[in-house]
Order: structure tokens, then sequence, then C-alpha cells
């Protein structure tokens, strides 16, 4: 596989890890392309406007198989109205899978509610690939999703789940598969770019954010009419915050069990997705099936042939 490789948001800060990322993929038989501005930098971007918006204009015509992210941080919210979505979409109409997640979210937003087009929410380079130790099941959906042969993926429900869900297995059929970055997805209320879904699944996960910001963002979504005219609501993961001795017992679990009480939509917790090492490859935007047997989750989608 031909995998271009672009920066469109943070500035890479660490190259040691970009260079074993790189190294890992050819290992795995893909020739990398490594855009020729993926490492400049100017200020925390990698690039002013202007460049990053000419890389993710190179990658879509670049004919690539994949197109990937090296790392996330910001800056793609500040180039919405500005990217080349025509481009992107018929580059994914010709076989290029976009993926990426964190600060990717945006993109995959705005293309979403623009052209319909579907990305993945996947592993980045620098993260993911660039670690000491890769993840065995981040590598082999991504792998998958590269050979074309994915058609779903499973995950455990944590047993405090069942008691909210409903009897039937079914949850959700022929419903569109959509998020990403809590945080980035509200930054989208009110503007184009957050795509109008109904009768969806929304995903959704985050870092760095204390729960009384999570459940601050989900009441944004809730008050914008976003969740409740979902057919399920899933919850990735949700790390690298700092409980205090204010919050008094209030954790995440706290703010999972206030969304249940707000929303008829079933809420799912436990998808391997976010900023962690275990990631899996997921279809955003394109109409997935949601099961559940006992405390097996499924996600099932009919996967693009090449």
């Amino acid at each position: 596989m031909h995998i271009y490789m672009i920066s469109p948001s943070g500035a890479v800060r660490d190259k040691a890890a970009l260079r074993l990322g790189v190294k890992r993929l050819k290992l795995l038989g893909h020739a990398v392309e490594l855009d020729q501005d993926a490492l400049t930098a100017e200020q925390r971007f990698a690039g002013d406007d202007e460049s990053r918006l000419a890389a993710v204009a190179r990658a879509a015509a670049s004919g690539a198989d994949i197109v990937m992210l090296t790392r996330g941080g910001y800056g793609l919210t500040r180039l919405l109205k500005r990217l080349p979505y025509k481009a992107m979409a018929a580059s994914i109409k010709s076989g290029t899978q976009w993926v990426g997640h964190s600060d990717f979210t945006a993109l995959q937003m705005a293309l979403l509610a623009k052209t319909g087009a579907c990305t993945w929410a996947g592993p980045h380079a620098c993260v993911d690939f660039g670690r000491a130790e890769m993840d065995d099941i981040t590598l082999a959906c991504f792998e998958d999703m590269a050979q074309g042969r994915g058609e779903g993926a499973g995950w455990k429900l944590p047993a405090a789940d069942l008691a909210h869900l409903p009897k039937k297995a079914l949850l959700a059929e022929n419903a569109i598969l959509w998020g990403g970055n809590l945080s980035v997805l509200c930054s989208l209320v009110g503007t184009p770019y957050l795509p109008q879904v109904k009768g969806g699944v929304l995903f959704l996960e985050d870092v760095a954010e204390h729960p009384y910001r999570v459940e601050r963002m989900l009441t944004q979504l809730l008050n914008a009419g976003v969740l409740g005219q979902q057919k399920a609501i899933v919850l990735g993961s949700f790390t690298d915050y700092k409980l205090t001795p204010h919050d008094k017992g209030f954790k995440l679990q706290s703010v999972v069990d206030w969304l249940r009480t707000q929303v008829k939509t079933p809420v799912l917790t436990g998808l391997p997705f976010g900023h962690v090492a275990t990631k899996l490859c997921l279809p955003v935007g394109k109409p997935v099936t949601l099961l559940r047997e006992g405390r097996e989750a499924f996600l099932l989608w009919a996967h693009p042939s090449h």
C-alpha cells in the first residue's frame, strides 16, 4: 500500500517517533511517502495555514491508498473554510482511505457534512506506530482497513452497562457512524461543518478533559438536540485528567450515569478508541449495525472493495 503522510495540525516534535512509525509501516510492506512539509513548524503548528492547506491538497492528488496523519494537536479548524472538499471526496471515491483521530475529527466532520464522504477514525504515525511497543489490536485493525478485509469490530462492555441497555440484541441498523473527539465536535456546533446526522451511532472520546468538562460538552450536544436524535451513543476512552478533593466523588462514571438520565438513547461504554494504545479503525460516515450479545458489543459494516 502507498501511504501518504501529512501534518495538517500540530508540529511534529518527536521526530524519533515519526522515524520509528515510518520504519514499522515499511516493514509491513507499505510504501511511505512523507509530504514535503510534514516536518515544518510555525509556532505550535506544522507550518502556516497556507502550507498545511497545500499539504492536504497534495495528499488528495497523490493517488495514495492511504492518507495518514503524523499526529493530531490543533490546527484543522482554522482551515475548514478553505479545505479542498471536492478533491478529497474525489480521492476517496477513487479508493484513497483517509485515517486519523483527535484534531482530524474536524476534517472528518466537515468532509462528511459537505460531501458525505467516508473517512476512517484510526491511528497516527507518531503516537501509534511510533510508540515503543506497537499495540497488536491497533495494528491488526489498521491492516484489515488497509487491505479492505475488515467488516466490523467488537469489544467487551463493562458489566455496569448491562442494566441500562435494552434487552434486544439489535440496537441500531443502517445507522451512520460518526463522531470522534468530543472537544472538536463541540467546536463545530452551530457551524456548517457539523453533520446533521439523525438516527446515527455517535461515538465520542477525549483526552485531558476533567469529567465536569466532559459533562459540560455533552450538555452542549444535548441542548443542541444532537444526542437525542441518535440511535446509540458509544463512549470510548477519556484519559489523562486528574480528580481533586473538591470533586467529592464526582467522576467519569458520574457523567455517564447523568447522561443516561437525560436521553432515552442507549449509551454504551468501553469502546477501544481514543488517546490510548488500543484503537479500532472505525468507518466514519458509513452505515453500521450495532449489536449486543450479553457483554459483547459489535459494530458491523460492509467494507468498500478496492
